[in-house]
């Protein structure tokens, strides 16, 4: 039977596990060959030298660990087979290793890859190409390797450094899971003002978590996580032939050499980008920040042409619609009888009063009776309520709308898995509603607190079971301070000054 008729009759009695979308990537860099020398996902001792030192047990150089995190049940087997997030089988992973992680205490397997089917799944598919898919070129490849658009700085920059080689360009996109589609088409788009013969090769390769598994820590950390981003980018543009990579900045022991180019700047006087050398000083006009880019964006004002190729421009009005047209969700998290819903009702009625935005109420209540119906109230089944409320509140938020969301959400790590997939689609509003426990148990309408103190009602949260205060929370409100109306007002009040809501 073939890969793509269904699994092999061996292979059906296998366990299945779907990777996060980093790994996902991972494992189609891992197939298709980009990440050789790698047979598979790294075990504990090749993992702990890549983040030593940049190389595997053996000595050959490598950036990043290239690891996969599975539940424990999973470690007591001896394959596994690896899916897509649709549940098509991709891969069979035979486990060299089973390990435990020192930093995380997360559950990782290793070892050797058997293919099943190529990856479908993402944009831009049709572009998408092995190595061993790309014709070999003649003379030197410069490899633009970006998650950004090229603007009319980059692109005279591109074409200096590829003329000056005598190279042919290559342009990698790298696929992030957040705009992809406006990042290639953007790309597509400048590419007849690149050389002639300039190949675009859409890669998926997300941002990565610093090595150690913790946020970096000040600028060194920034530092040493951007150097290793940029030894992977030279390691996948050399899997695509690539002789060069074009950089910001030099790194030493890159799989090809890094080409810096040099500054440009746009010249007010003859009003085109060149080097910043040949600009009379005076004449230099500033480019646009980053930040300031962003506020034109968010209000909804033109980008100028001086800066960005028009198909750019609308490429990024695309990825980054203004406020009051962009997806928002606005998640409310507090004890049970602490106000949420009424707040978050109010907030509802308040936004579809104003028009203009289309708005869904997602109460907690509500949820657990239709969405979530058959769950209990253990931690796994109420993270998987709470999921179940993000996955929806992204894909409202995805198409523009306002999603306003009122559960318990007593765990933190289980609220930044839902700002994760949200902030993916749009914006996140997070409002703490702080009503402390007595207050909220004196008003106890259900009488869920008398049930759960007599033992009723097991892992009860704020009696048996722990409610984790935000440390991310964008508004706080003690309803035992301030009437409903007033707690209603001072969410649109943020989210009129945010944006979000134009005023009355």
């Amino acid at each position: 039977m073939t890969a793509e008729a269904g699994l092999p009759d061996m292979l059906r009695d296998l366990p299945t596990w779907t990777p996060d979308p980093v790994e996902l990537a991972d494992l189609e860099l891992l197939l298709s060959g980009v990440f050789r020398p790698l047979p598979g996902f790294l075990g504990s001792f090749d993992t702990a030298m890549v983040i030593a030192g940049g190389r595997l047990a053996d000595g050959t150089p490598w950036p990043v660990p290239v690891t996969l995190t599975v539940p424990k049940e999973l470690t007591a087997h001896d394959r596994v087979v690896l899916q897509d997030p649709e549940g098509v089988p991709l891969a069979v992973l035979t486990v060299g290793e089973a390990w435990q992680d020192p930093t995380t205490q997360s559950w990782r397997l290793a070892g050797p890859l058997e293919a099943l089917r190529a990856p479908a799944h993402g944009p831009f598919h049709r572009l998408r190409r092995r190595p061993d898919e790309i014709e070999p070129a003649e003379g030197p490849v410069l490899a633009v390797a970006t998650r950004e658009p090229l603007h009319r700085r980059g692109l005279g920059q591109v074409r200096q450094v590829a003329e000056r080689l005598g190279a042919r360009v290559l342009v990698l996109p790298l696929l992030s899971g957040g705009h992809d589609e406006s990042l290639v088409r953007a790309l597509l788009a400048v590419r007849r003002e690149l050389p002639d013969g300039t190949q675009v090769i859409p890669v998926p390769l997300p941002a990565r978590p610093a090595a150690n598994g913790h946020a970096p820590d000040g600028a060194n950390g920034r530092d040493a996580d951007a150097e290793r981003d940029t030894l992977l980018r030279a390691q996948v543009a050399a899997a695509y032939g690539a002789t060069h990579l074009l950089a910001s900045a030099e790194v030493e022991g890159t799989a090809i050499p890094v080409v810096v180019p040099e500054p440009w700047a746009y010249d007010a006087d003859v009003e085109v980008w060149r080097p910043l050398a040949r600009i009379e000083p005076d004449h230099v006009k500033a480019e646009l920040t980053v930040e300031r880019l962003g506020e034109l964006l968010d209000r909804g004002e033109p980008i100028p042409d001086w800066f960005t190729p028009p198909a750019v421009a609308a490429e990024l009005a695309v990825a980054r619609p203004p406020k009051h047209e962009r997806g928002l969700t606005v998640f409310f998290t507090g004890l049970s009888g602490s106000g949420k819903s009424t707040i978050a009702r109010g907030v509802y009625d308040a936004v579809v009063e104003r028009g203009g935005r289309t708005v869904t109420l997602l109460d907690g209540d509500v949820v657990r009776r239709l969405l979530s119906a058959g769950l209990t109230f253990s931690r796994g089944d109420r993270d998987l309520n709470i999921r179940r409320i993000g996955f929806v509140a992204a894909e409202i938020t995805r198409h523009g709308g306002v999603a306003v969301c009122a559960p318990i959400a007593p765990y933190a790590a289980t609220r930044a898995e839902v700002r994760r997939m949200v902030e993916a689609a749009g914006d996140f509003v997070l409002v703490h509603v702080s009503t402390p426990l007595e207050e909220c148990e004196r008003r106890d309408r259900k009488g869920l607190y008398a049930k759960a103190r007599a033992g009723q009602i097991p892992e009860f949260t704020g009696v048996s079971d722990p409610y984790e205060e935000p440390e991310d929370a964008d508004l706080a409100l003690d309803t035992s301070q301030m009437t409903p109306d007033e707690a209603v007002a001072r969410v649109v009040g943020l989210l009129t000054e945010g944006g979000w809501l134009r005023p009355e």
